[in-house]
């Protein structure tokens, strides 16, 4: 029999997640060549059927590709009522390209109507948090994401 995960508050609105939490982004990219889709599928359902409820990926990873694939074992419902999903925007490339907030294409990757964890991929501390917020709108703005 499975030990229940302990379940934790995050930050101070409220949220609940499990201790436990899944990193998808070996699933996809960085730790050699991607993973077999059907084995990373199971691999997402056992974690959730076990008690883990915090999945954490990002549009980096792939790039693209590991949303698509937490999408994918999301799909029909089943596992999503039972997750908190986690993803990343702000990262910066060696080339100095920076990939700003996509909020919309993350929701149409991952096929689904809200990220609970929507959050800074890497905190660049001589940055104010306004300036990044401002980025993050303007660039948003462009890509067509609002107004």
């Amino acid at each position: 029999m499975a030990t229940a995960v302990p379940r934790i508050k995050l930050g101070s609105q409220g949220m609940e997640v499990s201790a436990q939490g899944l990193g998808c982004m070996g699933m996809s990219a960085f730790y050699g060549p991607p993973k077999p889709e059907a084995d990373m599928v199971a691999l997402i359902h056992h974690a959730v059927a076990t008690g883990v409820t915090l999945l954490d990926t990002s549009d980096m990873y792939g790039p693209h590709t590991n949303e698509i694939l937490l999408g994918k074992a999301l799909q029909g419902g089943l596992v999503l009522d039972k997750v908190e999903l986690a993803t990343k925007f702000g990262i910066v490339f060696a080339d100095g390209r920076r990939r700003s907030a996509a909020s919309r294409r993350n929701l149409r990757r991952l096929g689904v109507d809200c990220i609970d964890l929507y959050y800074q991929h890497r905190i660049d501390k001589k940055v104010p948090i306004e300036v990044t917020e401002k980025y993050q709108w303007e660039g948003a703005k462009e890509w067509g994401e609002f107004g």
